[in-house]
């Protein structure tokens, strides 16, 4: 994938929250994920010394017709700290959560 797809791929919410490869989600889905990640973005604001950044990044991995896994790959950036994170799961919603969830253990 080159650069330009990249940035194609990347759904910006806010100036400080950037959502990558979930292009796949139908519109419902992605009102539900908007709503978690902007509640956890508020949370890790809220906590933070000078909040920066959170992306998110999803891969489908194993996608079969009856199920697939979803990869969750996080980063946060508060004042310069990186914290990461990865999940994968077969519900992305259980993911994504989990993977929120583990950078704001770290932050």
């Amino acid at each position: 994938m080159d650069e330009n797809t990249e940035n194609q791929e990347t759904l910006k919410l806010g100036g400080n929250i950037e959502l990558s490869g979930f292009r796949s989600l139908n519109g419902g889905q992605m009102i539900i994920l908007k709503k978690m990640v902007g509640n956890y973005a508020r949370r890790l604001a809220d906590r933070s010394s000078n909040f920066e950044l959170l992306h998110l990044h999803m891969k489908t991995v194993h996608e079969r017709e009856t199920s697939e896994l979803f990869e969750i790959h996080g980063k946060l950036i508060d004042n310069g700290k990186h914290s990461i994170s990865k999940v994968t799961e077969r519900n992305v919603f259980v993911a994504v959560d989990s993977a929120l969830k583990k950078l704001e253990e770290q932050g």
